[in-house]
């Protein structure tokens, strides 16, 4: 699946599966981007690279249309060997640095990013406390200086700086894709409500939140304001990513003559 360089076009391969194909319940599998990734890719392949290690963070490629693609998203949960496991919706030090080192790789050969975002925070573990400040901030540094043909897809949650540095359009996204049912805002609507009713009793503070919601977290509101380029079904999502990959193809991007970054 991996090209010889960056200027390698013979890992492109010959695309049997239908572009058009409908991914039917992929909606049902939002916490786990690796089993999204199986549904979306050619053939159903995906090949997950640090599958034991930051397991809240997947890392993996699949080919869309015959083209290596590199894969990225949030997991909050996952089936192994009969057992389910969870994770928060949370930006974890190891996952940031698992992450960044993905991004890096792509970059490096020319691969092209598709991020999968659900995620509402930071972790809050000892480890966390002391190093994902450092970890989101080379999740950020490698998004932003990458020069691939970057796509993000929210499929669940998308809150605060967490989202930020998911490949969002502020961070340099080429194209963001949103499912019906993502949440895209500054905070969750719980957290709003408590805020901006303290004080208030329980009836006023609900209806703070429902508002919040309805104007702040919708994905309307987000697709409205420029976050979101399109909001699609979650049964088009191949056709439609394969779609926006293909738009980026001849992507480049002129860098001002530096050198390379020390994050």
């Amino acid at each position: 699946m991996l090209p010889s360089n960056n200027e390698d076009t013979d890992s492109f391969v010959e695309c049997t599966d239908s572009l058009n194909r409908a991914c039917e319940n992929l909606d049902a599998l939002t916490g786990d981007p690796a089993a999204i990734a199986a549904q979306i890719g050619d053939g159903g392949v995906f090949f997950e690279t640090g599958r034991a290690y930051a397991r809240e963070m997947v890392t993996g490629f699949i080919r869309l249309n015959g083209a290596t693609v590199g894969l990225i998203g949030n997991r909050t949960e996952a089936e192994t060997d009969g057992k389910k496991e969870t994770w928060d919706a949370a930006l974890t030090a190891n996952g940031c640095e698992k992450a960044a080192d993905m991004i890096r790789f792509c970059d490096a050969f020319d691969i092209p990013v598709l991020t999968l975002t659900n995620v509402k925070g930071y972790g809050a573990t000892k480890c966390d406390e002391r190093r994902v400040a450092r970890g989101a901030g080379r999740l950020a540094y490698a998004l932003s200086s990458a020069t691939v043909p970057k796509v993000n897809l929210v499929t669940g949650v998308a809150f605060g700086s967490a989202y930020t540095i998911m490949n969002s359009r502020a961070l340099g996204a080429d194209i963001t894709f949103a499912w019906p049912d993502a949440q895209i805002g500054a905070m969750d609507a719980e957290l709003a409500g408590k805020i901006l009713a303290a004080g208030a009793d329980d009836a006023a503070r609900a209806e703070c939140v429902k508002s919040y919601r309805e104007l702040q977290d919708n994905v309307k509101s987000a697709a409205a304001r420029g976050y979101v380029d399109a909001v699609i079904e979650p049964a088009d999502t191949r056709k439609y990513v394969i779609g926006a990959l293909e738009m980026l193809f001849t992507k480049r991007e002129d860098t001002p003559a530096r050198k390379h970054g020390t994050v």
